[in-house]
């Protein structure tokens, strides 16, 4: 097994970059979910509810981000950890965050359509935001604006295995998805769909990583990560959910992982299955 993709998500929910080589931190790949959009009570925006954030493209060099969307002028502005500090929520958490000023913050309303205010917002290195203590591997283990882990991990032959499935349910009208659908940081190309179900530590170039807990998917995979149209089948997720919903684990694809170290990882890595999931609970 070997690494054949590895992309990083800097604004929560908005397009991905992809990369050749990545720098692993605690909390994720340098830069992933190191922003976040949010409304003016500080709860963050999604794909649920905005499916065009998808529009959204980013580029980083150095401090300086540019934001891309369609038809509208691009943006430049420069992250900044000193701006002032606001009170932000991310699934369960509330914790302070640094506003990215005004002009980014009226782009972004524009792009988007709201009639509200929206802000655009960094994690602050002040606070840390703490994983889930129930599958935490230390105390206090940090992670980005991510939905809840540092990493999602995915498999190229389930998906290989998703789209056989697609492909004999509409013979006549491809439904086959990409693996951006997942929006995963770490793609194994393996020949074996969900081997992913069993691992437990894998070694990635000089980096260990434990697998915590499987990715519960949601109705985002059902839009198109270019086009953001949304899939009027509700497909791919009807059809996983056919064959890979596990009780209150809901419908699962890909594994969230939490890394031992820091360290480098790059496409063409060997994966080492350093550890079996024995139990294998979903």
């Amino acid at each position: 097994m070997q690494i054949c993709e590895l992309a990083i998500y800097p604004i929560k929910a908005c397009r991905s970059i992809s990369l050749k080589t990545a720098t692993v931190t605690p909390k994720g790949f340098l830069w992933d979910r190191e922003f976040m959009i949010t409304d003016r009570a500080g709860k963050f925006l999604t794909q649920r509810q905005y499916p065009q954030l998808a529009l959204i493209e980013v580029q980083i060099e150095g401090e300086k981000i540019t934001l891309s969307a369609a038809s509208y002028p691009t943006i430049e502005f420069t992250a900044t950890i000193i701006g002032e500090e606001i009170s932000v929520e991310v699934w369960r958490d509330r914790l302070m965050a640094i506003d990215q000023g005004d002009q980014v913050a009226n782009w972004l309303q524009s792009v988007l359509k709201t009639p509200h205010p929206l802000r655009l917002v960094r994690q602050s290195p002040r606070y840390i935001r703490p994983i889930n203590p129930n599958y935490a591997t230390r105390e206090n283990a940090p992670v980005s604006f991510a939905d809840g882990y540092p990493f999602l991990i995915t498999n190229t032959a389930s998906l290989a295995e998703l789209n056989r499935r697609l492909t004999a349910i509409y013979p006549d009208r491809s439904q086959n998805v990409p693996m951006n659908r997942f929006r995963p940081n770490i793609v194994i190309d393996s020949d074996r769909p969900f081997l992913e179900d069993e691992w437990q530590v894998l070694q990635i170039g000089e980096v260990v990583f434990d697998l915590v807990k499987p990715c519960a998917r949601c109705i985002v995979t059902t839009t198109d990560q270019i086009s953001a149209q949304c899939n009027e089948l509700r497909e791919p997720l009807k059809t996983l959910g056919t064959f890979r919903h596990f009780g209150k684990e809901g419908i699962i694809f890909g594994q969230n992982a939490i890394p031992r170290q820091t360290g480098q990882i790059k496409i063409g890595d060997k994966v080492q299955n350093l550890a079996q999931n024995l139990t294998n609970s979903i």
